[in-house]
């Protein structure tokens, strides 16, 4: 006990400086734990020496990594995910798998009873870090665009996906229909053991206790080690237990709050769980590092090939089918679980495991500067992807219209719209269906510049003008017409806009038409000034309507008046048909 308490010591103090070292190189933390083990390991100085400890630890910090997978899968989301999402992560997920057996075979991995290294090479590189994912795009304010919403829905179905993984592993070395529905019928057991314990029993008694946070946190771990207890009496994993704890969980009115009790438990047993793994990673040899390149370069391959393909037949245009195959372009933490599963089974040789490992870590920098600089790569894969004969949404308009979709000004309506919107979102959605409520005729006057292929088609469905492209490249400003436009409206928050900010824009566009007024939107307060500056006639403060709005809220409430307030707000909300809800 003692020597597990030491071992546990070394890892975290370990752990936190490597992960110091990591924070302030902008190095991924996952591979600071990995360091910190591979250091302290066997294989490194040797402090730890004791496999049981390794095992240990390696176990319980997977089984709160699963747990806490399992609490932030939102089946309602998936529910919601839509065509476009399920065709996306079904094409990156089969296609991902038959490419990769088809391609670790042809390198001589084995595929038999005697190994099953290709087969579990194939699972893992169809999956994504959904850490290193959500955390980039987080930071890059990119969760809630069109290419970050793909990705997310992806995300999930491939958690789905490893889910269904994880319960035929364990009865890989005797696969038989007889087995693969039995094993299936033991999962459907545990699920619905947990969904109707979770549905009809832990939200009264997570009531009850709802005011007092050690009891909320203890049941919740509680109820992790139960499901695990009962998926292992039912010949699966303790781990899938975990995992399908944390899915039945995510439904249930509390999992927001216990979500954030047991975060910080989570991130100190993923560490130890990551630690764990590094120690059993030996100093790698010319066939390993050989090996892990080869993960890598397919890993990349696959997802340009399984995910830009679909989105691209699909006609989400080139930008929003090359952002979700670069973010995706890395091996997940689930995937190291998924070769540990292998190799406690006896299905996959250390060596493997140990590529797969050093493959995760060459991803995860690589992919960690890619999404970050995402925006810039998009941009020259779109140069390089039209000299190869692709076409984006523009040009195949051109090809079905005979012109180009800015040959006549705004999107080769005719005549040049009086007013046009650089850039389609919330505020520029919003902004159509009022018009729609007030002056319809209005809407004969716009004209929308934007590169998101869902308000390309459903504008172009409903008849107005829109030019597909980027606003921050000056030919698109052209080819949209906004020499001649009188009224020019910057509706998209700094945040969100790529390559350019709103007071770059108002530049370019004044220098594009002098004459025009052009009407931009300030994130801050301090922008306002730069942006007159700049040549704005008018600059929009989005706090300032939101002030006004909540001030009015508060007033009705103090008057009683906050019901029938409401009411004038649904019927509002009612009548309005907004391109992006």
């Amino acid at each position: 006990m003692h020597e597990l308490i030491g071992d546990i010591t070394l890892s975290i103090l370990f752990a936190w400086g490597l992960g110091l070292a990591a924070h302030f190189s902008r190095q991924p933390l996952i591979l600071a734990y990995l360091l910190a083990g591979f250091f302290i390991g066997p294989f490194g100085m040797g402090w730890v020496k004791s496999q049981e400890s390794i095992q240990t630890i390696s176990e319980l910090g997977l089984i709160f990594m699963l747990f806490m997978i399992g609490l932030e899968i939102d089946l309602k989301k998936i529910v919601r995910a839509g065509r476009v999402i399920v065709v996306a992560a079904g094409g990156q997920l089969l296609g991902g798998c038959l490419l990769g057996v088809l391609f670790f075979m042809a390198v001589g991995l084995p595929m038999s009873r005697g190994g099953f290294d290709a087969l579990y090479l194939c699972v893992a590189c169809a999956l994504s870090s959904t850490v290193i994912i959500v955390k980039v795009l987080y930071e890059k304010r990119e969760l809630d665009t069109l290419p970050g919403r793909i990705t997310l829905g992806v995300l999930v179905l491939q958690d789905i996906f490893a889910i269904l993984f994880l319960a035929v592993q364990p009865s890989l070395d005797n696969l038989q229909m007889s087995i693969i529905l039995l094993s299936i019928a033991r999962v459907g057991a545990l699920v619905a053991t947990a969904l109707i314990l979770s549905r009809y029993v832990l939200p009264y008694l997570f009531h009850q206790i709802a005011r007092r946070p050690e009891l909320v946190l203890l049941g919740a771990l509680a109820w992790c080690f139960l499901i695990g207890e009962i998926a292992e009496r039912l010949q699966l994993s303790r781990e899938m237990g975990s995992l399908v704890a944390g899915v039945s969980l995510s439904t249930f009115p509390y999992a927001l709050d216990v979500t954030a009790k047991v975060t910080t438990l989570r991130d100190f047993f993923i560490t130890l769980f990551f630690v764990a793994l590094g120690m059993t990673i030996p100093i790698p040899n010319g066939s390993v590092i050989g090996l892990a390149l080869m993960i890598a370069a397919f890993t990349v391959a696959s997802r340009v090939v399984t995910t830009f393909l679909p989105l691209y037949l699909m006609k989400q245009g080139l930008r929003a089918s090359l952002l979700p195959a670069i973010n995706l372009a890395q091996i997940s933490e689930f995937s190291l679980v998924v070769i540990q599963t292998g190799v406690v089974a006896g299905h996959i040789r250390t060596q493997t495991a140990s590529a797969a490992s050093f493959a995760f870590v060459v991803l995860a920098v690589l992919s960690t500067f890619a999404i970050g600089r995402s925006d810039q790569l998009s941009r020259l894969g779109i140069r390089f992807l039209k000299r190869l004969g692709f076409r984006d949404l523009d040009r195949t308009e051109a090809g079905e219209g005979g012109h180009s979709a800015g040959e006549h000004g705004a999107g080769g309506h005719g005549e040049p719209r009086r007013i046009v919107i650089l850039g389609f979102f919330r505020a520029a959605s919003a902004l159509l269906s009022e018009i729609e409520r007030r002056d319809e005729s209005l809407l004969d006057q716009i004209a929308v510049v934007d590169f998101n292929p869902v308000v390309f088609s459903t504008l172009s469905a409903r008849g107005l003008p829109v030019t597909y492209g980027d606003i921050s490249n000056v030919d698109t400003l052209l080819h949209a017409g906004v020499g001649s436009a009188e009224i020019i409206i910057l509706s998209v928050p700094d945040s969100l806009l790529k390559g350019a900010n709103n007071e770059k824009l108002v530049r370019h566009v004044r220098s594009l038409n002098p004459t025009a007024k052009i009407i931009s939107t300030a994130d801050l307060l301090s922008d306002v000034g730069d942006h007159y500056a700049a040549g704005a006639d008018y600059v929009t403060v989005t706090r300032l309507t939101d002030a006004h709005e909540l001030l009015a809220a508060i007033e009705a409430a103090d008057n009683g008046l906050l019901a029938d307030k409401r009411a004038e707000s649904d019927a509002l909300l009612s009548e309005r048909r907004e391109v992006l809800p």
